[in-house]
């Protein structure tokens, strides 16, 4: 049966509860779009052509959320599915399946081997087999893609997780993944394996339900947010209000 679908600018968000895309999640892309990546999707058709292709889009922004809930009272989104919960929640739904086990790319070395531990830790089994942290520019190195490729392929791991950063890890998964013949599902989880590690903290719940998580991350990362939250993604919101009045138009 397809998935409910509702249009935020010019991508296609699944409506899924976190509890239904855990159910039916036996295989495929997984990605989160938030406010930057519908930013991006804007003026990056390479990038939109690729989103395009991912078997589930759910909703990472609070934001997003409570505005389709306020613009489409009888048909809004059911839930807010970020990666950083998402994926603890998947890893917990599948503690006693065997069948997954998971290889994490991205982080330092010793926050993605602290997440991998943790990760396994409060699963009860080593869900995560293999973990491995890329240098910087790895994606544009053949040699290195091809040596991540062939770790992946010789380990046990049936899921693989990447964070590395969009677009870098959406571009990244789509490019290699029919190389990966072992791996069923593909998950893009920006920065979940630094809150899964520890080294970022998530914010506090009441900053999350008001839609301020993006002003707690900015704290902890100015230099590198704050072109992205104040300047690059600011439009959304006029875009948004274009498109409730029938005004916006897909840039392709």
């Amino acid at each position: 049966m397809p998935i409910d679908e509702i249009a935020i600018l010019n991508c296609q968000i699944h409506n899924l509860s976190q509890q239904e895309l855990l159910e039916q999640l036996t295989q495929g892309v997984v990605v989160t779009p938030n406010i930057d990546h519908l930013m991006r999707l804007q003026k990056d058709p390479e990038f939109h052509r690729l989103y395009t292709q991912a078997d589930y889009r759910v909703c990472d922004s609070r934001i997003i959320f409570m505005l389709c809930k306020l613009f489409y009272p009888k048909r809004h989104l059911k839930a807010q599915i970020t990666g950083s919960d998402l994926f603890p929640a998947f890893c917990n739904y599948h503690k006693k399946n065997t069948d997954i086990k998971i290889f994490l790319l991205g982080g330092s070395e010793e926050s993605v081997k602290t997440a991998a531990h943790n990760i396994n830790a409060s699963n009860g089994r080593d869900i995560v087999c293999d973990y491995y942290s890329p240098p910087f520019g790895f994606e544009q190195s053949d040699a290195e893609s091809e040596r991540i490729i062939q770790r992946i392929s010789q380990s046990e791991a049936t899921v693989l997780a990447v964070g590395v950063g969009s677009p870098k890890q959406e571009n990244w998964i789509f490019k290699h993944k029919e190389r990966l013949t072992n791996i069923k599902i593909h998950f893009a989880i920006g920065a979940t394996i630094e809150f899964q590690s520890g080294s970022l903290k998530r914010s506090p719940q009441w900053m999350t339900k008001m839609g301020l998580e993006w002003l707690y991350r900015l704290c902890q990362e100015p230099k590198r947010l704050a072109k992205r939250y104040l300047i690059d993604d600011l439009p959304f919101l006029w875009l948004y209000t274009k498109q409730r009045l029938g005004l916006y138009k897909k840039p392709w």
